[in-house]
């Protein structure tokens, strides 16, 4: 059937798609204040440049005529309702964010949110890690979330401890040697 033909739906229906990692029930929206920023700034983002931009693009492509084949106008419809969906989900994210500053945390010789963790892992490879909020986390650069497997594990840890993690390949133990958090 030609997409011309079907039926958008409006409304919050589009709601229910996960944009980023969803917050399991019951758990707070933790970000550091960098990532509450990013956030924003995506946010600001989305609302001054690029969604006028594509408005702007349907616009053009609606005043060209038949819209039922018209790549610029459909595709320029599509980015709109993703824009919008990052939009809705960005702010309902800030709303219920609970921003944690890392620098004024007072046990700083414990592993707590906002802490940047050396370890070792069984095979004696070093990793660092900064254990972060879920909307901030990128595991590639080393920014994992307060909810990961690892995060857990290193949690209320102090440097010379060494915890267990348990992953679906077994037990790991991981020797954590240095805690360090922003300075205030």
């Amino acid at each position: 059937m030609n997409k011309a033909f079907v039926k958008e739906q409006d409304g919050d229906a589009d709601d229910d798609v996960p944009q980023n990692a969803p917050l399991p029930p019951g758990t707070r929206n933790y970000l550091t204040p960098a990532g509450y920023a990013a956030l924003r700034a995506e946010l600001a983002h989305l609302m001054t440049e690029e969604r006028p931009a594509m408005v702007q693009v349907v616009s053009w492509a609606a005043s060209n005529g038949d819209r039922s084949e018209n790549g610029d106008y459909l595709y320029g419809k599509k980015r709109l309702r993703e824009i919008d969906r990052r939009m809705r989900f960005l702010t309902k994210r800030l709303e219920i964010a609970e921003v944690v500053d890392a620098a004024l945390q007072p046990n700083r010789d414990q592993v707590f949110f906002g802490a940047t963790v050396s370890y070792a892992d069984s095979s004696g490879q070093e990793h660092t890690v900064t254990i972060v909020g879920i909307d901030e986390a990128d595991p590639l650069n080393g920014k994992i979330s307060w909810i990961s497997p690892v995060a857990r594990a290193l949690i209320k840890a102090r440097e010379g401890d060494v915890v267990t993690l348990r992953t679906p390949g077994g037990i790991e133990d991981l020797d954590v040697f240095e805690i360090r958090y922003p300075s205030p």
